[in-house]
This record gives structure tokens, C-alpha cells and sequence, in this order.
């Protein structure tokens, strides 16, 4: 891939006229899918590309090659120089990224090599002989991949940077009443993971499933939010904090920076270097990425902002993609959290969200992989899953009180490549949410 990508800038030396940005990636899964307690199946795949970004002027063109071959390389570069010159300009262009700081170098581990699939068959061997006596079974996912990127442009940038995130997801569902719960873990480094801990979790859910089932009315409840869900409501709201939904006219925060939205216990960071968490060295355009403080004790403090919306904009450029959000703890231990409410839910897990404004933050979706009622400070019941109508900022600020410890989740999309973020999060106690109406399933 290095020859390739050293041919390529050969090439564009002879067109002085052009600045470009290239970027060479080289991508392995190991992706290990388990049904009804067995595996499925499980697919080893790796890919190569060069993505090639031209500017000419304020003129551009975009392409990349799969398997990047010489001949393949000279027929997408001659592509883009016959068309270039007659493509729209971009006023808002000013110039690539010129950045030039490297990382600290840290060791990547491969984890495709360091997870082998019997150790992955093993540990979930282990997870279904622990669900099998309360009749569940398990079924999801354990993904390794690694990949590595080498990033050059025309200002000078020459930068390496290499991932190996993990994704292991795992859903118990019972045979009989078909109520399920999940369990997951993420991240870059495996010694973190304790199967111990994590069946004591899982085993814990599936001791809910025990009571019976029951609907509830719509209306404003008391809930604890599980960190998955408080996770991916920050996903959501972080769409509006990058520059670009600031430039569209479609972000909450418009107008708002250094004012207080929030509770004082609200602080939201999007931080590469947590060990707990997959941990990134570059962000957009290959801008170093450092911590960035999102949201401090309720107050909004920044946009993320590569080269291109900093030009535009004119906000601090930090090249920050929210994709290591991390929200502060609280004081509280879970037993006292789900102790406090008299009335309500716990809420697991989120499904098929979506937004229906995200300048007021209001979205839709439904609860999914474990809902139940909370009574007296204890959970007694466990309720069908339940569509919920709600906005982002409301769901903050009626924030009671949060746990004092974070779990790093991830989340994968699951084809493709099977990208994989994490965020890191604590359990919430929200003293008023939204149920719009009941599935009347589980």
C-alpha cells in the first residue's frame, strides 16, 4: 500500500496546480455471529483502499479505489483531471488541513490476533451453560477488527495512526415468554474485560425476566436510564455540536456557547485517550485529537470543528469528531438510584430512534432489550416494550441524580466495515420521561 500511495503523489507532483489530501487504509474483521447458544458463523475479511481528494482552486473531485493497482490509479486520476475543471466552485474552501503535530506513539495490539476464535467460543460457551438453567439462550455478536490508515495532503502532512476496536454484544432471550436483556463490551483493550463481571451482569438482568409481564398507560414517568440509553441520547445530541450542523442551521446550540443548559452535574467530554474506551490518535482531516470539553457542569463550551467549518465559521478549529464521548458520574451507586423512585422504570436499552427536530432535540423511539417496573425502590415487574416522544435537552435537565461509576458501550453498525465507537456513561435517574403509547409486544 505504501508503494501505491508514494506512486500517487509521484503522479500529482506533475500538477502543480492541484493540492490534494490522500488516504490509504488497509482493514481486517474477525466477525463472529451466535445463534441459539451456537455459532452461527464466522467471517475473517480485509479490504484495501486509497481515498483521493483533489482541489484546483475552490474546484473539487473525490473518488476512491478498492485495491489500488497502478493502472487502476492512472485511470481515476486521468477521470478526475478531464472533469475537474468543470465543476462548480466552492466559495468556503480555503486551503487543506496543515496540521502537522503527531500523536504520541502508543502500541496498537491486534486483536484479531489476540482474541482467536476459541477464546471468543469459550468465553461464550461459558455465557450459555451460565443462561441455560433460567431457559435462556444467547445470541449477538464478537467482532475484532484492526485497521490502519496513512494519511499525506499537499500542506505537508504525513501521518500514521492504527485501531483495533472490539464489539461484543450479547443478548439473552428467554424460550418461553421471549423477554430478552443485553450485555455488551467495547474497546481497544481486552485485559479490561471480566468474564466474571460481565456474566454477574448478565445473570442479573435475566433474574428480572423472573416476574410477570404487564403493559403500562402512557404518560410522564420517574425512570433510571441504563448507560446505553444515556449513551446514545449524548450520540444524538452531539449531532448538533459539530460546526456543520451550526453552518445548516440545525443545531439546539446555536447561539449558546458559555451558556448554562444544563444541571451542574452534567459535563460531557469527547476524550480519545480513555484506556477504557477505543481510543483514536487523529481526528477529521488528520487534525491531532485531543480531549475537548463539550458540555462543563451544565454550561455549553464547544463545537467540534475541523480545517474546512473553521474556515467558514470562523470557530477555534480542533478537529474533534464526537466519537469518544464520555459524561461525567455522579455520586450515587445504582442500589440508591433505583432506591429513590417509588414509581417507574428502568430502561434498558434504545431502539430504532430517530429524530423528529434536532434544532429542539426532539426524537422518537422505543425501549427494547429489558423494560421494567419499578415499585416501592425495587424492580418488580417486567413491562412490554413502549414508544417513547421526547427532546434531548428536557431528558438533561430533568436529570436527578447520576451513578458513581461509567461503563464504556459500544455501538457497531454492523456491516460494512462494522465501525465501532464506544461512549462511556453512567446510569441516570430522569424525574420525568415521556411514554407516548405501549407496543403491546415484548
Amino acid at each position: 500500500m505504501q508503494n501505491q500511495l508514494e506512486y500517487l503523489q509521484s503522479k500529482l507532483q506533475n500538477e502543480p496546480d492541484l493540492k490534494y489530501v490522500l488516504i490509504a487504509s488497509n482493514w481486517q474483521t474477525d466477525f463472529l455471529r451466535f445463534y441459539h447458544s451456537q455459532t452461527n458463523y464466522n467471517i475473517s475479511k480485509s479490504s484495501t483502499s486509497l481515498g483521493v481528494t483533489l482541489y484546483k482552486g475552490r474546484k473539487s473531485y473525490r473518488f476512491s479505489v478498492d485495491d489500488p493497482q497502478k493502472d487502476k490509479l492512472d485511470q481515476a486520476l486521468g477521470l478526475a483531471l478531464s472533469v475537474i475543471d468543470s465543476l462548480p466552485e466552492d466559495p468556503d474552501f480555503v486551503d487543506v488541513e496543515n496540521e502537522n503535530s503527531l500523536a504520541p506513539k502508543r502500541e496498537i495490539v491486534n486483536n484479531i490476533a489476540a482474541i482467536p476464535l476459541e477464546s471468543k467460543t469459550r468465553i461464550l460457551a461459558e455465557l450459555a451453560e451460565a443462561a441455560k438453567p433460567f431457559d435462556f439462550e444467547i445470541f449477538g455478536t464478537f467482532i475484532c477488527n484492526y485497521s490502519e490508515h496513512h494519511l499525506v495532503n499537499s500542506n505537508g502532512l504525513n501521518k500514521k495512526a492504527a485501531v483495533s476496536p472490539i464489539y461484543l454484544e450479547v443478548k439473552a432471550v428467554h424460550n418461553q415468554s421471549q423477554v430478552t436483556v443485553m450485555e455488551t463490551f467495547g474497546g481497544d483493550d481486552f485485559s479490561l474485560f471480566n468474564l466474571a463481571d460481565f456474566k454477574a451482569r448478565l445473570l442479573n438482568k435475566i433474574g428480572y425476566c423472573s416476574a410477570e409481564t404487564l403493559d403500562i398507560e402512557p404518560g410522564h414517568y420517574e425512570v433510571i436510564l441504563a448507560p446505553r440509553c444515556l449513551a446514545e441520547f449524548v450520540q444524538y445530541l452531539s449531532f448538533g455540536m459539530s460546526a456543520r450542523a451550526l453552518d445548516q442551521h440545525s443545531s439546539f446550540f446555536e447561539g449558546k456557547i458559555d451558556q448554562k443548559l444544563f444541571p451542574d452535574f452534567v459535563s460531557i467530554t469527547d476524550d480519545p485517550t480513555d484506556h477504557e474506551m477505543i481510543r483514536q490518535d487523529y481526528g477529521a482531516e488528520g487534525h491531532i485529537y485531543k480531549p475537548l470539553k463539550l458540555i462543563e457542569k451544565g454550561v455549553f463550551r464547544a463545537f467540534t470543528c475541523n480545517n474546512y467549518y473553521a474556515h467558514k465559521t470562523g470557530l477555534p478549529k480542533n478537529g474533534n469528531t464526537a466519537s469518544c464521548l464520555k459524561v461525567d458520574t455522579g455520586d450515587k451507586t445504582l442500589e440508591e438510584l433505583i432506591g429513590g423512585v417509588k414509581r417507574g422504570l428502568y430502561i434498558s436499552s434504545l431502539h430504532y430512534m430517530n429524530f423528529i427536530n434536532p434544532v429542539d432535540t426532539s426524537l422518537t423511539g422505543l425501549t427494547r432489550d429489558g423494560t421494567f417496573l419499578i415499585e416501592n425502590g425495587k424492580i418488580s415487574k417486567v413491562v412490554m416494550s413502549l414508544r417513547f416522544t421526547e427532546r434531548i435537552d428536557r431528558i438533561l435537565n430533568n436529570v436527578a441524580a447520576l451513578e458513581n461509576k461509567a461503563y464504556t458501550i459500544p455501538f457497531s453498525e454492523n456491516y460494512g466495515s462494522f465501525d465501532v465507537e464506544t461512549v462511556k456513561a453512567p446510569h441516570a435517574h430522569i424525574l420525568d420521561f415521556n411514554i407516548s403509547s405501549s407496543t403491546h409486544t415484548i
